[in-house]
């Protein structure tokens, strides 16, 4: 079992110092941490020891002044210090969603992972139970609803993966220190800084990232993060404008940012010319059931019964799952693999193997 950093190992910088010299001096004085700071930071955090307004205001003076990629990478690798690490022996793509979840749209990411394992690449996805702040559908609900077991240890979901091609990871499980973080995290009311880093704790040490963002520039900074991490340094990482936060390509003109071996570019392209020919409001399912309607709808595609915008939408997930990877050379091969998954009941097969493991 992971174990919180002990008090002896702690440095100089309680977080009370750190508010009153560092990032919560206000708008125009406060300053970025060093390593060391955020390093000290986030054992104190994990280990309990910081009293919860100083907590709270220390989350806060973060999200005011946001993280750089230094701060983030240093609360990375702490918490990879006790995170529960299992690594498949398949390679897989490790899809890092916004653990609060979904609220409008269907999550398309179990179906598009299903499809792409359907087609030869191997899919990691993870989440917790109802993360604060949005504590709405996530990865874990929509693998429920499906039949599919999730609250594994971690060696059952590397076993996942190598059995069928794709695997779920859970945070009480694999980042249980985190997870303890849960009641302190719902009082906020805001997202904190937590909620960046935990999606890219990696529990199946996977060498390529595929992720989401709002703008480009968060996307540079997540990359520039991997970069300066310790405790992980993948190959690639992808990344695109997602809906909601999460792991789902959004419809129409959208960016895309790829970094490989250290390198960072992007590119843009019109979702129209790769099947998605609709609007954001064309994938939105029922609030209430966003988990239900999302697992009929992966049933339903995934057994060739739709060809609507829903399947055009998986598939080119799929495909930007594929395409990660590097099992694709470029989007449109990715797309054909998807789709050749569905038609010739590779992508049923994955789910019919993850229902029964």
């Amino acid at each position: 079992m992971a174990q919180a950093p002990e008090t002896a190992e702690f440095g100089e910088w309680p977080l009370k110092r750190l508010m009153t010299e560092v990032v919560g001096t206000g708008v125009k004085s406060a300053e970025d941490m060093t390593r060391e700071q955020a390093t000290d930071a986030m054992e104190r955090i994990l280990a309990g020891e910081p009293d919860h307004t100083t907590l709270g205001a220390f989350w806060l003076a973060n999200r005011w002044k946001h993280n750089n990629s230094e701060e983030l990478a240093a609360y990375a690798d702490v918490i990879a210090e006790g995170v529960v690490y299992a690594e498949p022996d398949a390679d897989p793509v490790d899809c890092g969603a916004n653990y609060d979840g979904k609220g409008d749209t269907a999550i398309l990411g179990a179906a598009a992972g299903i499809v792409a394992a359907g087609a030869g690449t191997p899919v990691v996805v993870h989440s917790g139970d109802r993360v604060p702040t949005q504590k709405q559908d996530a990865y874990k609900h929509v693998l429920d609803e499906l039949g599919i077991r999730t609250e594994l240890v971690p060696v059952e979901s590397a076993e996942m993966v190598d059995e069928t091609g794709f695997g779920f990871y859970y945070q009480p499980e694999f980042a249980p220190l985190i997870h303890a973080l849960w009641e302190r995290r719902d009082q906020m009311g805001v997202r904190t800084f937590v909620n960046t880093v935990e999606t890219i704790a990696n529990p199946a040490k996977a060498d390529v990232h595929l992720g989401s963002f709002y703008h480009l520039a968060f996307a540079k900074k997540i990359t520039d993060t991997f970069a300066k991490m310790e405790s992980q340094s993948p190959h690639r990482v992808v990344m695109f404008q997602g809906m909601e936060g999460y792991d789902d390509i959004r419809p129409g003109y959208t960016k895309v940012g790829e970094w490989t071996d250290g390198e960072f570019t992007d590119f843009e392209i019109e979702t129209p010319e790769y099947g998605m020919d609709f609007e954001y409001e064309d994938l939105e399912v029922d609030p209430d059931d966003v988990a239900g309607d999302s697992a009929r709808l992966t049933e339903e595609i995934v057994a060739s019964e739709r060809e609507d915008h829903f399947a055009d939408a998986v598939a080119l997930n799929a495909a930007f799952r594929i395409y990660a990877r590097e099992d694709a050379d470029d989007l449109d091969e990715g797309l054909e693999m998807a789709r050749e998954s569905i038609a010739s009941g590779a992508a049923e097969a994955v789910l019919d193997d993850l229902r029964a493991f």
